[in-house]
């Protein structure tokens, strides 16, 4: 089933954008790393495919990541973290993307909502111009950021001390 969830090319992506169109259906967009999935990227996407039809998700290649995050590797390959996405009921579609943003992919796309978290303003967003030039809609979706990619990582380095009821025994 996630297979069929996965769009190898930018082609593809537009032809399945103007087939879901044709259908009527409204389109909401969200984009990130996911490299490491934790409820945080579960409660957002899940939030983001309540503002549309279907939820079209783009994934930020290897190379992005290394560019954006400034690390050597990203933890968990671009392929696997499509798939883990793919895997997700709330995940309709799911692309890989090398750009710096997703200008382009906002151009091609036109979502009716694009989806980002909490600590996303229109005035922080770098694709706000881009997004007003289409006519789109800023959404902020999920909880507050009390959950992170690099926090997660720091507990597992530091294996320190369990949160007050998770993994205490008594």
């Amino acid at each position: 089933m996630s297979g069929r969830k996965l769009i190898a090319t930018r082609d593809a992506l537009s032809e399945v954008v103007a087939r879901l169109r044709r259908a009527g259906k409204r389109i909401a967009f969200s984009n990130g790393c996911f490299e490491i999935l934790h409820v945080g990227h579960l409660r957002s996407l899940q939030d983001a495919r309540r503002h549309g039809d279907c939820l079209i998700v783009a994934v930020n290649s290897d190379d992005s990541v290394r560019r954006y995050k400034g690390r050597q590797e990203p933890i968990v390959p671009e392929q696997e973290r499509a798939e883990i996405l793919a895997g997700l009921a709330c995940v309709d579609f799911v692309y890989i993307f090398d750009e710096p943003t997703v200008d382009g992919l906002l151009e091609l796309v036109r979502p009716d909502a694009y989806c980002k978290g909490p600590e996303y303003t229109m005035e922080n967003l770098p694709e706000r111009e881009t997004l007003k030039r289409i006519g789109g809609t800023l959404v902020q979706v999920g909880d507050p950021k009390d959950h992170s990619t690099s926090d997660l990582l720091s507990r597992i380095a530091g294996r320190g001390t369990p949160r007050a009821g998770v993994g205490a025994t008594s």
